[in-house]
């Protein structure tokens, strides 16, 4: 199957639409491309096959990769050196949440004066960008789970602070997305777990955030259906691209969603993916049923309806008992303190820092500083609400 959809953006899906990734960039008018993925991929047979395709077209390619998981500003710093240096035009963008999110924050700060700080996601600091000069680009993702590629914003850790910031500006959104099943094919069980658990995440704190944004339920509650359909698939058997797909869309879905808000689970997962390297993903799979529980006065006549669409029995235990069920076939940890040694946990800090995520003012049930003490020693002790 191969289609386009135009919304949000340009979107080309279907099996081996990589091999037209030289067809957008000549469409964008990107002579000198910089491609950018992270270092854990950039050795891979499949990224090098990409590579060495569109260096046909493009003998000017140049690369980025000196980056991991949890990006920090120095890194994007770094990209945009090199864009510059190599007198690049566009970035492509390829790779799980953190190629995308540095490729992305390069092709934005490539024209900016200002530090990336000065781009958080707070009232209209996107204001502040000299939008004339943004970089176009392409977004490829090989991951299921953050939905970058279809995300106005980018989440970046501020090494002297040790706290993730979103940066945000409308034209962080990639003009054109190739969503191709077979580059997630090779993906772990565990990685495609976490990520499809991420998924989950956005698509139902968006669901669930307390605005009025009939467009992005609907789209979030068709996400969750998706990954209740295929996630366990994709994980059993790696191959199979209709489940591989059901999981890229429901990403995509997620961050288009979202833009409505957020929640708890992303309050709490982000101070801990800064602090310990934690991936987002997992993080959020195990924080999910604290902020349920947590939330469950405000929440439970919207998981009805939620319940309703997915064929589970109309009470929002029963919800919550799929999320258990699931997190337990993926192999998630039950607790935080699972992964993280409790003795190196500072909770007042972990509990400031979750405060003032900007995910926290769009969470159903209002929340204050000592709630974040309270979720984040739940997650420990490993006792729901």
């Amino acid at each position: 199957m191969k289609i386009n959809w135009n919304y949000p953006t340009s979107i080309w899906v279907g099996e081996n639409r990589i091999k037209e990734l030289a067809q957008a960039c000549i469409k964008l008018k990107i002579s000198s491309p910089l491609f950018v993925t992270d270092k854990d991929l950039i050795n891979l047979e499949m990224v090098n096959i990409v590579i060495s395709d569109i260096k046909k077209t493009f003998k000017n390619l140049t690369i980025y990769s000196k980056f991991s998981g949890n990006p920090i500003g120095e890194d994007v710093e770094e990209g945009v050196k090199i864009y510059k240096s190599k007198k690049c035009d566009g970035v492509i963008a390829f790779g799980g949440g953190s190629g995308l999110d540095v490729g992305k924050a390069i092709a934005f700060m490539a024209g900016q004066s200002r530090p990336i700080w000065d781009f958080e996601d707070v009232g209209d600091y996107w204001k502040r960008a000299d939008e004339k000069n943004i970089a176009p680009i392409i977004a490829v993702p090989t991951t299921a789970g953050t939905g970058s590629e279809t995300g106005r914003a980018s989440a970046i850790i501020n090494k002297k602070t040790g706290i993730k910031k979103i940066i945000f500006h409308p034209k962080f959104l990639p003009s054109i997305v190739i969503l191709d099943p077979v580059l997630t094919v090779d993906l772990s069980p565990r990685l495609t777990a976490a990520t499809g658990m991420d998924a989950l995440a956005h698509n139902l704190e968006a669901f669930c955030a307390p605005s009025f944004h009939p467009l992005a339920d609907g789209i979030a509650i068709e996400g969750i259906k998706l990954i209740k359909r295929s996630l366990l698939k994709a994980v059993e058997d790696g191959k199979n691209l209709n489940a591989r797909l059901d999981l890229l869309a429901a990403a995509s879905m997620g961050s288009t969603a979202f833009q409505k808000g957020l929640g708890a689970i992303h309050s709490l997962s982000h101070p801990v993916n800064a602090k310990f390297n934690i991936h987002h993903g997992l993080s959020n799979a195990i924080f999910m049923p604290y902020v349920l529980t947590f939330n469950k006065n405000e929440i439970e006549k919207r998981i009805l309806s939620v319940c309703d669409y997915l064929n589970l029995s109309k009470n929002f235990d029963s919800f919550l008992e799929w999320i258990l069920d699931l997190r337990n076939k993926l192999n998630i940890p039950h607790k935080i303190s699972d992964v993280i040694d409790v003795e190196t946990i500072d909770i007042k800090e972990l509990s400031k820092m979750a405060y003032e995520d900007p995910s926290t003012t769009s969470n159903p049930k209002k929340l204050n500083q000592n709630d974040m003490e309270i979720l984040y020693k739940h997650s420990i002790s490993g006792k729901l609400f």
